[in-house]
This record gives structure tokens, C-alpha cells and sequence, in this order.
């Protein structure tokens, strides 16, 4: 018997890398998993790995920076598996680079994204946790923000920290409801990383020797397991935290 059996999770980004890894460990503690994401081949390949492990799998394919898309999204997701326990935030279009590239339109997609999209989807799901006695939401933030030189992930580091923000507020307002919200900053070895890795050796070693556990996480093993702790019932008494699986290397103050 699974920590989370009974329990509905809505995941975005999971057709592929920290997304995946979250739908698979959820699903091995028996959540029945709302795969959602823009690619709908990657999302039917992740649901139909779930399905092989003996839990259950919806595809919703979706634009998060749509909100209208979003609103269809959760009534489609409570329609075909029953409500929503469970919500992660995991997608988003990140943008990288110094702040004088940085146009508006740029900015305007990653905060529709980020924090609008984060503000939405929580709102969304909020009046179906609270009909079906509380339930958790997990935020996927960054450690590129505590950074002492964020050069280049200025407009990354300020979305993210949008999305912390909301997720205390949404704790210190929502725990009476029964409703946990917090953040994670993961570092795992998810495709878009894999190829930096693969591709850029010599910075990838000089990365990991940062690291004090010596390696990247698994999105998995490492990511996903966590996430289902925090979103079980071990974790009841856990609300409005960032939880740094970096592996040591950020120093969150």
C-alpha cells in the first residue's frame, strides 16, 4: 500500500526530465498522475510508463502561459479522475542570459509561465483540495537565485523567487484549509542538462566539484522520491519551505 493511494496529482512538464521523475515516484506510491505538458508523444510515452507500473495516467495536453488553457485544464483533470489532491508546478520557459538581452516580450513569457501561470494553476485547484479535505502543492524554484553572482540568470533567478514568494503566502493563507505549499530547487540530470553536460565536459566537472555530495541528482530517485515525501503524509507538519535538493551546494540563508 502506497503513501499516497486515493490521491490525484496534476503535474506540468511531465513528459520529460524533473516532471517525469515526479510522475513516476508519485505514481509508485500510488497517486493516479494528470500528465500534462505542450508534447503530447512525450506525455503518452510518460503515461503509458506509469500505466507499466501499475498506476493510473491521464494525458492533458496544455500551454501553461494560456490562462484560459489552464482554467479548461483542472475542470478537464476533476472530470476525468475525480479531483485534485495533489498539484506540481514544474514547467516553465525559462529565460538565461544578461539583462541588457532581455527583451520585454521575453520577460512577458517567462513570468506568464512562472508565477502567473503558478498563481493560476493554484488557484484553480484550490476550492477542489479544500471539497476534498486539504491537500499539497509543490512549486519547482531555483538555487540560482541565492547565488553571490547571478550574472545571466537575472530574469531566471527573479521569476523564480516570484513563484517562492507566492508559496508562502499561499501556506500562511491556505494551511487552514488543510492545504501545504511548498518549493523545491532541485539540481537533476534532465535532457536539457544531460546535453549541456555531454557537450561542455571540462565546465560540467568544475560544476559538480561544487556540488558536496559529488554528483547531479537523478530526476527520479533523487527529485521525485523527495517530492513524494513532501506531498505524503510524513510531511503533514511541513508548509511554506524551500527545500534545496542541490545536493549541498547552495547556501539558502
Amino acid at each position: 500500500m502506497g503513501t499516497l493511494d486515493g490521491r490525484i496529482a496534476l503535474i506540468t512538464g511531465a513528459g520529460q526530465g524533473i516532471g517525469q521523475g515526479i510522475a513516476f515516484a508519485l505514481a509508485e506510491e500510488g497517486a493516479a498522475i494528470a500528465v500534462v505538458g505542450r508534447t503530447e508523444a512525450k506525455l503518452v510515452d510518460t503515461a503509458q510508463r506509469i500505466r507499466a507500473r501499475g498506476a493510473r495516467a491521464e494525458v492533458f495536453t496544455c500551454d501553461i502561459g494560456d490562462g484560459t488553457q489552464l482554467t479548461q485544464l483542472v475542470d478537464q483533470v476533476v472530470e476525468r479522475l475525480g479531483g485534485v489532491d495533489i498539484l506540481v508546478n514544474n514547467a516553465n520557459q525559462s529565460t538565461l542570459g544578461p539583462l541588457l538581452s532581455i527583451t520585454p516580450e521575453r520577460m512577458e513569457q517567462a513570468l506568464a509561465t512562472g508565477p502567473v501561470a503558478t498563481l493560476r494553476l493554484m488557484q484553480a485547484c484550490y476550492p477542489h483540495m479544500k471539497a476534498r479535505g486539504g491537500g499539497a502543492v509543490v512549486n519547482m524554484v531555483t538555487s540560482a537565485a541565492v547565488r553571490w553572482d547571478t550574472s545571466g540568470y537575472g530574469l531566471y533567478a527573479a521569476v523564480k523567487e516570484a513563484m517562492r514568494s507566492l508559496t508562502r503566502t499561499a501556506a500562511s493563507e491556505w494551511g487552514r484549509d488543510g492545504i501545504r505549499v511548498n518549493a523545491v530547487a532541485p539540481h537533476a540530470l534532465s535532457p536539457g542538462l544531460k546535453w549541456w553536460t555531454e557537450h561542455n565536459p571540462e565546465e560540467a566537472a568544475e560544476f559538480v566539484a561544487t556540488i558536496p555530495l559529488g554528483r547531479i541528482g537523478d530526476c527520479e530517485a533523487d527529485i521525485g522520491r523527495a517530492v513524494a515525501f513532501l506531498v505524503g503524509p510524513d510531511a503533514r507538519y511541513l508548509t511554506g519551505a524551500t527545500v534545496p535538493l542541490d545536493g549541498g551546494q547552495a547556501r539558502w540563508s
